[in-house]
């Protein structure tokens, strides 16, 4: 089953969201700019079209990709690849892709995930059947909550996901300019708010160092500290290390530390995290995100998934898929993709949708593929730039 041709669509979306990280400001930006738009990418074989769709979080400390650089990753070097191959050619497009391009995680993932929705409608089978099969049809939700001059507000957002969405597992944005100890009065805000019942996570971004990290967390030890994502540098491993062993219980996870199967192989052998933050964008897609899972079960290390996905019900959709291919107890906190589940808007490609919130779970959507059905004319509408490799 050949592929056709690749198609790439720079999408307008008139939805705007701001989140206060560590590193800055995260925002989506105006609705007529490039930068921070999300890349659809269309592939075509033998009759099917598999779709998908990653919002570039760059600017930002997470990863160099851009709406730019994806596009011409994909336009100038992956996509002529891909042209004439076999579809299920999975392995070898990514041997394709090593000689002509490294790196470039977010521009592998879409087309990862367009080829991965092409053979479950070629095979009139969901992706988790493609991943494994089903292990989670229900999926829990996390609420990753942005920073604020102001505590109470912080607390506003966080009761927001608990009442009107059901939402149990939260993770609160650490890395506060007026140092670590306002964190700490941040947390101790959310979980005053919220209670005892909700799993709060604290993520600082790579904010921290390992001292500030073991006073903070010693700080927060009353309030209940479900997890603790990325504190430290991403390649401080030894460091990351030496938290794991003073962190008293509270799992440790690894999120800007995890880009490749080096980086999780590396991690595994100085024994320096509890669990792997699994980001589709980050690792390069639904194939490199499989691997990285088996690295860390033969090591008993859980894992975490979710990123962004930003209005792309799309984007939420293979991250959904992923997570419902893994056991329960594999897992720590839960799936981050509720801003693709209209929390702050509808997705203006899908305007019909079953893939909502319900009671702080998900369900993973059943159809052939992603199940995720787009709104051809809304495309066509939003569309600020369109390519076509053949």
């Amino acid at each position: 089953m050949k592929i056709d041709r690749v198609e790439v669509f720079v999408t307008s979306f008139p939805q705007r969201l701001k989140r206060e990280l560590a590193s800055g400001t995260w925002d989506t930006g105006p609705a007529e700019r490039i930068l921070g738009k999300p890349v659809l990418v269309k592939v075509f074989a033998g009759g099917v079209v598999g779709i998908a769709q990653i919002r570039p979080i760059a600017p930002s400390h997470i990863v160099a990709d851009s709406t730019h650089s994806v596009v011409s990753a994909i336009v100038d070097l992956y996509g002529p690849k891909l042209v004439g191959r076999d579809l299920f050619d999975l392995e070898n497009n990514v041997v394709q892709f090593d000689r002509v391009l490294a790196g470039n995680p977010t521009a592998r993932a879409v087309l990862d995930h367009a080829i991965h929705d092409a053979m479950g409608k070629a095979l009139k089978l969901p992706v988790y059947k493609l991943l494994g099969g089903l292990c989670q049809p229900r999926i829990p939700l996390e609420w990753s909550i942005g920073m604020a001059d102001d505590p109470a507000q912080i607390a506003e957002e966080a009761l927001r996901a608990l009442h009107e969405f059901g939402i149990k597992v939260q993770c609160v944005k650490a890395g506060d300019r007026r140092g670590w100890e306002q964190d700490v009065v941040n947390f101790a805000a959310v979980r005053k708010a919220v209670g005892d019942d909700v799993m709060l996570g604290v993520d600082p971004n790579c904010a921290w160092t390992v001292d500030t990290t073991i006073a903070a967390l010693g700080q927060m030890e009353p309030y209940k500290v479900g997890y603790l994502e990325q504190p430290i540098a991403r390649r401080d491993i030894d460091g990351l290390a030496e938290i794991r062993r003073q962190a008293k219980g509270v799992p440790l996870l690894a999120d800007e530390s995890l880009f490749t199967l080096d980086d999780a192989l590396e991690l595994v052998r100085r024994r320096a995290v509890d669990g792997f933050c699994i980001k589709l964008y980050k690792v390069g897609g639904l194939r490199p995100a499989k691997k990285i899972a088996a690295i860390a079960e033969a090591a008993q290390i859980r894992l975490n998934a979710g990123g962004v996905c930003a209005f792309s019900q799309l984007e939420a959709a293979a991250t959904a898929h992923f997570y419902a291919s893994i056991p329960e107890h594999r897992m720590v906190g839960a799936g981050e993709f509720v801003f693709g589940l209209g929390t702050f808007g509808p997705d203006p490609l899908v305007p019909v949708t079953d893939f909502v919130i319900k009671d702080g779970y998900a369900e993973v959507p059943h159809g052939d593929g992603f199940g995720i059905q787009i709104d051809e004319k809304a495309l066509q509408k939003l569309t600020l730039r369109h390519e076509v490799i053949k």
